[in-house]
């Protein structure tokens, strides 16, 4: 069973991801055979980003209402068929639709797989299922603009699409031995309303991100939605986040720990191909490659990490973790003054290193709810994870463009303004960074009394 769950964790890890950032590479020749223009393009990956952060935390409570292998399976069948609509479309609106039905049902992949993390593993195979996972993240974050770029040179751009498909089938035939039927919360009607809310929300404030015209107007109704929902959830008899998460240190912790971690990496991973490009006279497919030395990293240091939270504490470990990312965005902002690849090496290694060690911040959360929540809570988790991402790529990007205009206004080369901008951010990342391991040594402390799954019935010392 063990066994079974990693491997699906890590198919669902890597599959849901890539979806995020192999589109980019592959974006010019699919604006060159449907005739669109940059802005039109934006949204075939807004397609997907739009609908998989905005309806992340509705989908990690229905998966605890209508059952995990019920909407695993449903959720599979629907990001497949994305992928294939999406790899034959002829137009803009089709594309935009397959993209759509792979983000919602990416929505909920997400949740219900992390689920099994609490519902399948007992403490020492959570641990190595978040690592796995994190790992999976990793390895489709820096392998994804590569495997694009290599994909629509090579085969054409529906490749990116269909290469999808591999990875549905191989969870649809593993999903009946690893997930059991039946439901693991209520039977109660989920609170639509509070749901409408919170969706519409997020999905506000993430277009306001791309969308600098309308930002004031889209995130001041995005704010005025979620503060409707803040209000709703503290009147409810019927809540959507429970309050057994909510209060809980450890869990809201790690939420602050997963945006803190996501706004500075994220921005960095997104800017890093450009910089390659622009700054170090790269292709397009050799801009993606040495973020690959990233993931190889996080998936050399991962085995380490069980024994690591097991004898230092999962505080220490995720601390310790972030620090070490944190001192890889100082190396390499050393050396960002050169033109060439090799001095970056060591900063890109300790970047990936540290950030298999945070791993425990998702583990030690779903550790400290009940199984009833282990949905929710995934979603929750993801949902941090996905909206800092999206706002870091805004963040970094604000402080690159500002520091890159004022260099190019006191009349320096634009290769040089553009690395000057991406130091600035990667500053600014660590300090981020920096101050999640501040917060961790804080909120990662407590440990649950208890752990009730079907495979660890003992208190956790």
């Amino acid at each position: 069973m063990t066994r079974r769950t990693v491997t699906v964790l890590a198919l669902g890890a890597f599959v849901t991801t890539l979806d995020n950032t192999i589109v980019a590479a592959g974006a010019p020749s699919i604006g060159r055979d449907l005739a669109l223009d940059l802005g039109a393009l934006q949204w075939v990956a807004l397609g997907y980003m739009l609908p998989f952060a905005g309806l992340l935390l509705v989908a990690g409570a229905l998966v605890d209402r209508w059952g995990r292998r019920r909407t695993l399976t449903a959720a599979l069948l629907a990001f497949g068929a994305g992928a294939a609509a999406g790899g034959l479309a002829g137009t803009l609106w089709l594309l935009v639709a397959a993209r759509v039905l792979q983000g919602v049902a990416a929505a909920f992949l997400v949740p219900g797989l992390l689920s099994l993390l609490r519902t399948n593993l007992d403490a020492r195979g959570r641990t190595l299922g978040a690592a796995v996972w994190t790992a999976c993240l990793a390895a489709a974050l820096a392998l994804g603009p590569a495997l694009g770029g290599a994909l629509s040179e090579y085969l054409g751009w529906g490749w990116i699409f269909f290469v999808n498909l591999p990875f549905v089938a191989a969870m649809l035939v593993l999903l009946p031995s690893t997930v059991p039927p039946g439901r693991a919360g209520g039977t109660r009607a989920p609170p639509l309303g509070a749901m409408a809310l919170v969706t519409a929300s997020l999905v506000l404030l993430t277009t306001a991100l791309a969308e600098p015209r309308w930002a004031q107007p889209l995130l001041a109704a995005g704010a005025l939605l979620g503060a409707g929902f803040v209000v709703r959830e503290r009147r409810a008899r019927e809540r959507l986040i429970p309050a057994a998460l909510t209060g809980n240190r450890v869990f809201a912790g790690s939420l602050g720990l997963q945006l803190l971690w996501g706004l500075g990496i994220s921005g960095i991973f997104f800017f890093t191909p450009l910089l390659h490009q622009e700054f170090l006279g790269l292709g397009p497919v050799g801009a993606g490659l040495p973020l690959v030395l990233v993931a190889v990293a996080v998936v050399a240091a991962t085995p380490l990490v069980p024994v690591a939270a097991a004898r230092a504490g999962p505080h220490r470990t995720v601390a310790a973790g972030l620090a070490v990312v944190g001192a890889g965005l100082l190396a390499l902002a050393a050396v960002n003054h050169l033109p060439q690849l090799g001095p970056r090496v060591p900063g890109m290694v300790l970047i990936g290193a540290g950030s298999a060690f945070t791993v425990p911040m998702t583990s030690h959360a779903l550790d400290v709810v009940a199984e009833r929540y282990s949905g929710t809570a995934s979603g929750l988790l993801t949902a941090a994870r996905e909206l800092s991402s999206a706002l870091g790529v805004a963040l970094i990007g604000a402080v690159l463009t500002a520091v890159r205009a004022a260099r190019l206004d006191s009349g320096a080369p634009a290769g040089s303004a553009l690395a000057g901008g991406y130091t600035a951010g990667l500053l600014t990342a660590a300090g981020l960074t920096f101050a999640g391991a501040l917060l961790a040594t804080r909120v990662l402390r407590d440990r649950p009394a208890v752990i009730s799954s079907p495979h660890d019935k003992r208190a956790v010392p």
